[in-house]
């Protein structure tokens, strides 16, 4: 007889990316967290704020509006998959799934579509909100089409990447929630979610322009809203180099993070 041969990574990884799918859907507690919290808080603060962003004629709920979108991305991606791991870790699920002749790498392929889909799930439901509410528009041309699609595809690279690295800071799966949600919560108010961003003091722009989730947002509002923006724009440019450059370089920290970080056993396990 003879040895039938195992599946491919990538095989491997769809199918468990479906069971990722498949498994965050029946947590409903899962699901409310990460959709609903966006979705709820669009809607409160798009009903408090009123006006246009200083020295434009923009409207600040659109522009808050792409803020909560590119928030959006990091809750399903920085959040969820930090949160979960810690969690699957904690239970002993890491453990027995590296006991399995599944290679390592179909894990993590299967994490990141689950995130990829989720990310654009989420994206889509809070622009058609954010249309129906505030007047968001599609990208007017086929280069911030372009620009939408590559911001978001990097967007939740990086997080995801982030995610995974990030995952090993909680001491257990219980924790896991509290702990990352503080820097989650504190990069929103630094990075021009609530605020336009060159309205921030300059040590908090500063700050905010360390990390991806500014740039992500200024990415997000380059595709969706016009350049009349611009003179509200800390550069009065949208700095896709830069922008590309930063998250770049997020990506390949984040990389590097998970490559040296990532543990399939709880520190008590040895």
């Amino acid at each position: 007889m003879t040895d039938l041969a195992m599946p491919s990574t990538l095989r491997l990884g769809l199918s468990r990316g479906a069971l990722e799918l498949k498994t965050f859907i029946r947590e409903r507690e899962a699901v409310a967290f990460t959709f609903a919290v966006p979705i709820i808080l669009m809607v409160i603060f798009g009903t408090i704020f009123k006006g246009r962003v200083e020295g434009t004629n923009v409207d600040f709920r659109q522009y808050f509006a792409a803020g909560i979108i590119a928030s959006g991305i990091a809750s399903t991606t920085f959040i969820s998959l930090g949160v979960g791991i810690a969690q699957e870790r904690d239970d002993g699920t890491l453990k027995r799934l590296y006991g399995t002749p599944m290679p390592p790498s179909a894990y993590f392929i299967g994490k990141t579509i689950s995130a990829l889909v989720l990310s654009t799930a989420e994206t889509v439901i809070l622009f058609v909100l954010g249309g129906v509410m505030f007047g968001l528009r599609p990208p007017s041309t086929p280069e911030r089409w372009f620009t939408l699609v590559w911001v978001f595809v990097a967007g939740v690279t990086v997080c995801t990447l982030l995610g995974i690295a990030v995952s090993s800071v909680p001491r257990s799966g219980r924790g896991a929630a509290a702990v990352l949600n503080v820097p989650y919560l504190v990069l929103q108010f630094i990075s021009g979610v609530y605020f336009t961003f060159s309205s921030l003091p300059s040590g908090v722009q500063q700050a905010g322009a360390l990390f991806p989730l500014k740039w992500i947002c200024q990415g997000l509002r380059s595709a969706l809203l016009p350049d009349t923006l611009l003179p509200a724009e800390p550069a009065h440019a949208w700095e896709h180099g830069r922008i590309a450059l930063v998250l770049a370089a997020w990506g390949v920290a984040g990389f590097a993070l998970c490559l040296t970080t990532f543990r399939w056993k709880r520190r008590d396990d040895g």
